[in-house]
């Protein structure tokens, strides 16, 4: 059953990535490498900042070995928010949809480089060869992207028209395949325990602030930022914790998957306030 439930959090990932093709141009792709300082910062942020921000949880906190993976997997499985800017309603729907593809060609270098290091610190964390990331974000991202954006291209209107609403119904499936997956394995989300769950949600707040901190002077650029540092690809996650025996790190994404909804929305909320007292909020 917890296998099953991993593989339609994959295919779930899978469909909103269509659905973010049905919303996105090549052009739209490229906006990063427009600029190439927010792009060092963005890359700098969610590859860097965040993963030696779990190390420090990690070796801060006396957390359970399954925490402890699962932790360090997410935070080494960087991804931008996997919602289009209409629906987030959080700034640059280009930047967002740059980041997206960026930080996804990058986690087929940057996820194995990481684990390699990690390993000797922490012998629990598995190996994950170059082509077997490749392989997986081939299948499970690229693929299902250029299929939304020729979809888009061949048919603009219904394309407009699907979109938004099958990235939301999907969404929604992503968090009840989460939410089973507590409920099957009940037993070993109370191994999680309190301090699983405060460390989880401490790396999602030290995300925001690292990609507020970091987005640079725009504001619209700074929230997209700072979401995009506390959403990790749950497709790369999920694929490094089918290959570690039990439940445990597939149970903490799942709490992972609750906590950062908790967290990230009262930003987003803030985040959208200052954007209509300023007058910059997005259309």
């Amino acid at each position: 059953m917890t296998v099953v439930l991993l593989v339609l959090l994959k295919m779930t990932v899978t469909v909103i990535i269509f659905g973010i093709g049905l919303d996105s141009t090549p052009r739209d792709a490229l906006r990063l490498f427009r600029h190439p300082a927010l792009l060092l910062r963005s890359v700098m942020a969610m590859y860097v900042l965040v993963p030696l921000a779990a190390v420090g949880l990690v070796k801060l906190l006396p957390l359970s070995p399954g925490v402890e993976a699962g932790l360090l997997v997410l935070a080494v499985s960087a991804g931008a928010p996997l919602l289009p800017r209409k629906l987030l309603g959080i700034g640059d729907g280009a930047y967002i949809f740059s980041l997206v593809v960026v930080s996804s060609v990058l986690a087929v270098i940057l996820v194995p480089v990481w684990l390699e290091m990690l390993v000797p610190l922490f012998p629990r964390l598995p190996h994950l060869a170059p082509e077997r990331a490749a392989l997986v974000l081939g299948e499970s991202f690229f693929l299902p992207l250029l299929a939304g954006m020729a979809v888009r291209w061949l048919l603009p209107g219904i394309a407009a028209r699907i979109g938004g609403r099958l990235v939301g119904l999907a969404g929604l499936v992503l968090a009840a395949a989460a939410l089973t997956l507590l409920i099957v394995n009940w037993h070993v989300a109370l191994e999680v325990s309190w301090q699983g769950v405060a460390a989880l949600a401490v790396l999602i707040l030290m995300a925001l602030i690292i990609g507020h901190l970091v987005g640079g002077p725009n504001e619209e650029d700074r929230t997209a930022l700072a979401v995009a540092c506390a959403m990790r690809h749950i497709g790369v996650a999920v694929v490094v914790a089918t290959s570690l025996p039990g439940a445990r790190v597939a149970v903490v994404i799942s709490v992972y998957i609750a906590i950062s909804v908790a967290v990230t929305l009262p930003y987003m909320r803030w985040r959208r306030k200052i954007a209509t007292k300023t007058g910059a909020a997005p259309k």
